[in-house]
């Protein structure tokens, strides 16, 4: 009879043997709420708030593990558990809402572009979670899937905003959920931020640029974070293509 082998856990023995911790996983416990939200929002055709609600787990999601480090409280319930939220607010809510605003209108090719990007969100969260011992820190494989959210949601709300329809911009939706998801499984490195020293002295400019990113933020959010995140998709693939250029011979 063959032995079953344990389960390689993804963590130390020692997070492993951690207990379940309240702060840090209520962080992620609003943020898988603010996914669910998310999806009902869509569901009642309120998609302006249900773009913010994914935008707002995003900030949640960010903080929950930063919370665990700074108070000692990782465990891996709490890793585990932050994985299956972002399931949840940045895999099925932004396909579902994508799918509600344009792409119910193109028939079959609507729910197949959402199930990709949901598809894409799935594997990304696996890879991640099993290469997280070996990979480098400072880039991440793949657009992250908070990112790929926000390339969705933020689509949604700039529109909405704008005042014109899913419908018309339909053909737009669906290239943009497809390329989210596909970039979300590609092997194109983006900057992670990680490696980012906030006990560093920094020039006056960098101040002065942090809060103009602020101002610009307090007076069209949509428009502002929707760019963002266009231009942090866009600098992976110019990062491979300059790669691709530097290691062709001449």
């Amino acid at each position: 009879m063959t032995e079953l082998k344990p389960r390689k856990t993804l963590f130390n023995p020692g997070v492993k043997r951690r207990g379940i911790y309240l702060l840090p996983n209520l962080f992620t416990t609003a943020a898988l709420f603010a996914g669910f939200f998310a999806i009902v929002q869509a569901m009642q055709g309120d998609f302006e708030r249900a773009a913010m609600a994914i935008f707002i787990a995003m900030v949640l999601d960010g903080l929950d593990g930063r919370v665990a480090r700074l108070t000692n409280t990782q465990s891996a319930f709490g890793a585990e558990y932050d994985s299956l939220s972002d399931m949840v607010s940045f895999g099925v809510a932004p396909a579902l809402v994508a799918y509600e605003w344009a792409l119910r209108d193109l028939g079959r090719i609507g729910w197949i572009a959402a199930f990709i990007y949901c598809v894409g969100a799935a594997l990304r969260l696996a890879r991640f979670n099993t290469t997280l011992e070996v990979m480098d820190k400072r880039f991440f494989q793949g657009l992250p899937s908070p990112a790929a959210a926000a390339l969705v949601a933020g689509l949604v709300w700039v529109m909405i905003v704008a005042g014109v329809p899913g419908g018309d911009v339909r053909w737009i939706a669906c290239a943009l959920t497809v390329l989210a998801g596909v970039t979300m499984i590609s092997n194109i490195r983006y900057y992670s931020f990680k490696d980012v020293n906030l006990k560093k002295s920094v020039p006056f400019f960098s101040i002065a640029a942090i809060a103009l990113v602020f101002a610009l933020v307090a007076y069209s959010p949509e428009i502002a974070l929707f760019a963002f995140f266009v231009g942090y998709c866009l600098s992976g693939y110019i990062l491979a293509v300059v790669g691709l250029l530097k290691r062709k011979p001449v």
